[in-house]
């Protein structure tokens, strides 16, 4: 395999194809050497073939060693069940502007939270030779990871910080090319739905192997030259996160893996555990060279199910942060380091979609989409962030998700909003022109986003003026760079509150009395000099057709959801006072007869309160019964 280039297939002789007839042939649990082994021996008729193949496949399983239960692969069947995410094929008039064709194909591609686009433009130049180029002595340090599936309890958890050797890209490619072979005894690719099989089988074992990968490498191999087709299309990763219609354009500060794309080496079985964007940000992936790689994506409208299932389902209770609910599995799902095979999803009904990217192939990953893969050999692929205007409602959501667990925000989210919209406002003042019907929805998700977040600043700060009685100063724009809550970690692009000694600042969603500063001086409220001017800009936003009606329906459905929150919490108050009674009453019959407590303390427990809910139950339908016959008496 040449280096940096996309593998072209070869003439295969007579022995070569019979072995890739064979391999198309094989089920599940088949290995390579039971193809190898039969191409090589001359077999008189098929009953001899068949159990050479029965007794061989036996002998591989068997060797496997102890499975997994959290993600049970000794029965593959489930890898045949999961769909193909959708895949397109722009013309080259399509391709011409990438932001323009995403916010096309959106409304039906974001149903499978995962994409695959199949470029019409291939790069002149290969990725190894544009690193050579623009990186003199470019190496890399991978990261090894352990190839098993984990517990996920206290003493049993997977983590991939061990630093692995230093590579250039040629040596990398080298070493996972001979483990392939030495693994397989072939040079060549295999088929992709054999390897995922290999791959959940041997990630389900308890060998504890493991592979090297490298990860949020700095750089691009996209050329520059004029010559080359995709390096100067639109498509250049270098490029494509601050094209006009995307709101990183508007980041001041350059932001590895979100703004600048990154590079990922891998060999086989490399994975990338599942995860989710940074602050639900899509995501483009560009496959340079060498084998197949394998995604698997749930949709963002599954994002909550699927948090559901790996709270429940993998993590343990004592893993899990304080945090309750889906959250605690977001915060150690944000690690990176959770892998489990897509089986689990597939039994609790999350919907699951496959994609197998070749060379030359973008897979695009849309906002809250959970996504996971492996590499079935050597590949250089390339990864960056962006965003188009559909996007903020989510970033809002991601936003007050991030401040729920104090999680330091990549991108300044109302900063953005901000900008965007004022722009989008000075556009339309002086822009009569007709809109395509996907930039119009666009425009409406930034003002939406825009009204909501002035809408909540405003009612805060006359809460604070008016109740706290603060008093208030004027900051001039962008005088005291990004400022964060002290607190929850989010970004107070608009206004915050702080005391002379300027050391805790806090945003305006918190009580005042969590100030505390040290130095005992009244808190003051910093606000923008031109937040009159985005008020303004708000009003006029909420004159447009529908959207005040969505401002409404979204109070309503955050009102509901807290009511229900408060129910949920209630409830479990509720059920938390009764087992204390039924403890209070155990605890005393303990000391009474003077018996350790043992595991039959909580059945006891569990059987009071089944007897109290029986009684109840059985009460009920004693005073129907006796209704029912007086009513057939008379």
């Amino acid at each position: 395999m040449v280096q940096g280039k996309v593998s072209k297939p070869k003439k295969e002789n007579a022995q070569e194809n019979l072995k890739r007839k064979s391999y198309k042939q094989m089920k599940s649990g088949i290995a390579p050497e039971v193809v190898d082994n039969i191409c090589m021996s001359r077999h008189s008729n098929n009953e001899s073939l068949s159990q050479s193949i029965g007794s061989l496949i036996a002998k591989r399983i068997t060797s496997k060693g102890k499975v997994n239960n959290k993600s049970d692969t000794t029965d593959l069947e489930w890898i045949d069940k999961i769909p193909e995410c959708p895949v397109f094929r722009p013309s080259k008039e399509e391709f011409g502007d990438p932001l323009v064709y995403l916010q096309k194909i959106s409304p039906e591609a974001s149903k499978y939270g995962i994409c695959k686009i199949v470029s019409p433009l291939y790069a002149l130049i290969p990725a190894g030779a544009v690193l050579a180029k623009e990186n003199t002595g470019f190496k890399f340090t991978t990261r090894v990871q352990p190839l098993w599936l984990p517990d996920w309890n206290v003493d049993n958890k997977v983590i991939f910080s061990m630093r692995g050797r230093k590579y250039t890209l040629h040596d990398f490619e080298n070493m996972a090319n001979k483990e392939f072979s030495s693994k397989y005894s072939s040079s060549g690719s295999l088929p992709s739905m054999y390897l995922e099989k290999e791959f959940w089988h041997e990630i389900a074992s308890r060998r504890k192997g493991t592979v090297e990968y490298a990860i949020n490498i700095d750089g691009s191999a996209f050329s520059c030259a004029p010559n080359d087709q995709l390096g100067k299309s639109k498509w250049n990763l270098k490029t494509l996160p601050r094209q006009p219609k995307s709101p990183l354009r508007l980041c001041e500060t350059s932001i590895p893996g979100v703004t600048d794309p990154m590079l990922y080496i891998g060999m086989l079985f490399s994975m990338f555990a599942w995860h989710v964007e940074d602050h639900y940000l899509y995501s483009i992936n560009y496959h340079h060279c060498g084998a197949p790689k394998t995604w698997y994506g749930v949709p963002g409208h599954a994002a909550l199910d699927f948090e559901k299932v790996v709270q429940n389902h993998i993590y343990t209770d004592h893993i899990l942060p304080s945090t309750k609910g889906e959250d605690g599995a977001f915060a150690v799902l944000a690690e990176k380091t959770t892998m489990f095979a897509p089986s689990t999803l597939l039994k609790h009904d999350v919907p699951v979609y496959k994609a197998v990217q070749m060379p030359g192939e973008f897979v695009i990953t849309f906002p809250k989409a959970y996504h996971a893969g492996f590499s079935q050999g050597f590949t250089c692929g390339e990864a960056v962030n962006f965003a188009v205007g559909e996007w903020f409602p989510l970033g809002a959501e991601a936003s007050q998700r991030y401040s729920h667990l104090c999680r330091m925000p990549i991108i300044c989210y109302e900063e953005l909003l901000c900008k965007e919209a004022i722009l989008l406002h000075n556009s339309q003042e002086h822009d009569d022109l007709a809109h395509s019907s996907a930039d119009l929805a666009s425009y409406n998700c930034v003002k939406l986003s825009f009204v909501h977040l002035i809408r909540s600043h405003h009612h805060a700060v006359q809460f604070l003026k008016k109740f706290k009685g603060l008093s208030s100063v004027s900051l001039s724009p962008d005088s005291q760079g990004v400022i964060l809550c002290s607190l929850c970690k989010r970004d107070c692009y608009l206004a915050y509150i702080n005391c002379s000694c300027d050391s805790h600042p806090v945003c305006l969603f918190h009580e005042i009395e969590a100030l505390n500063c040290p130095c005992g001086k009244n808190p003051i409220l910093f606000l923008r000099e031109d937040e009159s001017k985005m008020e303004k800009i708000a009003k006029m936003f909420e004159q447009d057709k529908g959207i005040m009606q969505e401002v409404h329906q979204y109070k309503d459905a955050t009102n509901l959801q807290k009511k229900e929150t408060t129910l949920k919490a209630s409830k479990q108050q509720v059920e938390l006072h009764d087992v204390e009674e039924s403890v209070g009453e155990t605890e005393e019959t303990r000391t009474k007869c003077n018996k350790p407590r043992g595991p039959s303390f909580s059945r006891e427990i569990k059987r009071r309160k089944m007897k109290s809910r029986q009684q109840k139950s059985k009460k009920c339908s004693s005073k129907i019964t006796t209704k029912e016959k007086k009513k057939g008496h008379v």
